[in-house]
């Protein structure tokens, strides 16, 4: 077959420097062709071949500083080569054995490393795109100077994800190069059926930034591309959007296979081979000669073969149920802070949060507030007024709307050393970034290790005729998926010190606040700073003819029944729901043998089964009468003022516990 001659321009490179592009090209493609042998062979059970592509890693990945952060695909195996990543660890990794990246947690190239400053992708497209917005803005925060790629293929450009982070990058100048691995299809669906555009490069003129189509098959063009480019966004700053063409020669994973490909046009790109091409012309220029290519192979060839066949007799994982819960959290040591002596006059709720945000913000100097709306406006409910003048812009930032763009990109600042809140305006909003938080901040930390230091403000709730979008409080959304912690504070004291320990703990906390009690409940707090430890229920008043477990708004709901009643009641306020404290509760049921769990949200599959399987599993022996619950009616919150209140669990609480007192 007669190969097409590329237009190779070598500017200022040395022999040197081109033969060391043509060894990183070459050894991800003999790597590769050794993963396709033994997956015919029966040793491996799948893989995601980027052979024909290898120019586009290889020429970005060499293009760049070795510090600089590059968030690949599962395509992408010259990254992790050209990072130098040792195969005997990566083929560790692609094989679940213990002493890969993940500890046998993932497969593939959804894993990261920090010290080779590689993000690897989830399954979901697009997301890796709003983490590069985050490492990127941490370069600007603290002149570092440093780039951020990220790479997404053309199928994923129809995801949400790339347009948020595209227009975000765009807005704040963020010194990102976005690369398009425009390979031809995706997994079976060729480009026309996934874009009308001409050319994929034009949506980057929508956002205002520099985009260009290059050939991506040429490694030469690739890496000076990506090096001047580079060059010019660290002097200064802004995104870039680069579109490389090339093809998937092999399945979208080799169980995929071809057969939806036309002959022709495999053909045709195998004749535009980015190896075979450059071998050629580096023949062509006296730089590579028969021998030196052979000798090469075999030296590849040898050392492939030896670190995978290394690993086949590296031990398996060994199942430990003790070291899967312990990798669910970063640990996090709590350390009592107490300021008991020096208490404020009364303030509401919404001010002991603003209080606690203005501590944060002072202690932690690497804090970063996200948000709509929350700069020099201070927020829909004014929270952060002031904060512009005391703090900056730049740890004060106003967002555009895109919430699952500044989720991930809190995310990114945290992988480079930050701190961040994500405020949403209000939580019912919080689906459009529900990806990011249960796929990319929860199972962050199990699957490679890397901490996810955000909170995730939440203004939740009704009671304020706010309607089925400004009203939910959707904790149980969230409180079923691993690795996320859950705070629910109900008192202005507990408001401040659980959202100062929401931001010294390195895990992601969803802070939930109910816009009801931010300017009706008021309250003594502590001036500086303190902390109240998660996992430790506040006992609001003794009793002993029944427990009424409850959180939030609730809480109030509970002492005016109680006191209406006169009933002997104790109430605890779980105030944090990840983790419970399942001490307190049990001990308390003990004590009185009858139990109302209370709480605002819809009464199936809310945290008032969980609560109840827990006390039926662990004391049933002590109880005199069902665990019985309060919630809110199974509809979605209505707006006018009658049917809310029929609604809210409020309206049913005193014949709740009424009936479980007579039981």
């Amino acid at each position: 077959m007669k190969v097409e001659k590329f237009q190779f321009e070598r500017g200022s490179l040395q022999d040197q420097q081109l033969m060391h592009l043509y060894r990183s090209m070459l050894y991800p493609r003999m790597i590769e062709e050794k993963m396709l042998r033994l997956l015919r062979q029966g040793r491996i059970s799948k893989w995601f071949s980027g052979i024909g592509q290898e120019a586009i890693a290889v020429g970005v990945t060499e293009a760049l500083r070795s510090d600089e952060y590059i968030f690949p695909l599962h395509r992408n195996l010259g990254v992790f080569t050209s990072r130098q990543m040792p195969l005997t660890r990566l083929f560790a990794q692609w094989q679940g054995k213990a002493d890969g990246y993940s500890k046998g947690r993932e497969r593939s190239f959804h894993f990261g490393n920090k010290a080779y400053h590689i993000v690897g992708m989830i399954s979901h497209l697009g997301p890796q795109l709003t983490l590069a917005n985050g490492t990127a803005l941490a370069s600007r925060l603290n002149g570092s100077g440093k780039v951020s790629v990220a790479f997404t293929g053309e199928g994923g450009t129809s995801e949400g994800d790339f347009h948020e982070a595209l227009n975000l990058a765009s807005v704040w100048k963020l010194p990102v190069i976005f690369i398009i691995e425009n390979n031809g299809y995706g997994l079976s669906t060729p480009v026309a059926e996934q874009y009308a555009c001409k050319s994929l490069a034009d949506r980057g003129q929508g956002y205002g930034m520099e985009a260009i189509t290059i050939d991506g098959n040429n490694i030469l063009e690739v890496y000076h591309t990506v090096r001047r480019i580079a060059q010019e966004i660290r002097n200064d700053p802004h995104p870039v959007l680069i579109e490389c063409m090339t093809f998937r020669m092999r399945g979208h994973e080799e169980a995929s296979g071809t057969k939806y490909v036309p002959q022709q046009l495999l053909e045709h790109w195998a004749k535009r081979d980015p190896l075979l091409q450059y071998e050629s012309w580096l023949t062509s220029e006296g730089i590579l000669g028969g021998e030196l290519k052979e000798n090469l192979y075999e030296e590849f060839k040898a050392s492939i073969q030896h670190d995978v066949e290394e690993v086949f007799t590296w031990p398996e994982v060994k199942a430990s149920v003790q070291t899967e819960m312990n990798d669910v959290f970063a640990p996090y040591e709590y350390a009592e802070v107490s300021n008991s002596e020096d208490y404020s006059e009364p303030i509401r709720y919404i001010d002991a949060i603003r209080d606690g945000l203005m501590q944060a913000m002072m202690h932690h100097k690497d804090l970063v507030l996200i948000g709509q709306d929350i700069a020099e406006y201070g927020g829909v409910f004014k929270i952060t007024e002031g904060f512009v003048e005391k703090f900056g812009k730049e740890r004060v930032r106003n967002t555009p709307i895109c919430e699952s763009a500044l989720i991930g990109c809190g995310l990114g600042l945290s992988i480079e050393g930050f701190k961040s809140m994500v405020e949403m305006q209000f939580a019912d909003f919080v689906s459009c970034g529900f990806n990011q938080i249960v796929n990319n901040l929860a199972k962050l930390h199990y699957r490679w290790g890397e901490k996810a230091d955000v909170v995730v403000r939440l203004p939740c709730g009704a009671g304020t005729q706010a309607g089925p979008f400004h009203s939910q409080t959707n904790e149980a959304w969230f409180a079923h998926v691993p690795g996320l912690k859950i705070v629910y504070p109900s008192s202005p004291m507990d408001a401040k010190g659980l959202l100062l320990t929401a931001f010294d703990d390195p895990n992601p906390v969803l802070f939930f606040e109910h816009k009801a009690l931010y300017r009706s409940v008021e309250g003594q707090v502590p001036q500086g700073y303190y902390r109240i430890p998660f996992g430790k229920a506040r006992i609001v008043r003794e009793g002993s003819a029944c427990t009424l477990i409850t959180y939030g708004l609730g809480v109030s709901w509970a002492e005016s029944v109680v006191q209406e009643l006169g009933v002997d009641a104790e109430i605890i306020d779980l105030r944090t729901l990840v983790p419970l404290d399942t001490a307190t509760i049990l001990d308390s049921i003990r004590k009185t043998s009858r139990v109302l769990i209370l709480h605002e949200d819809t009464l199936f599959g809310g945290l008032g089964a969980e609560i109840s399987a827990l006390i039926t599993e662990n004391v049933f022996e002590y109880l005199d009468a069902p665990v019985m619950r309060c919630a809110s009616l199974d509809t979605a919150v209505p707006f006018c003022a009658p049917l809310e209140e029929q609604f809210l669990a409020k309206s049913r609480l005193r014949g709740s516990l009424s009936g479980l007192l007579a039981y």
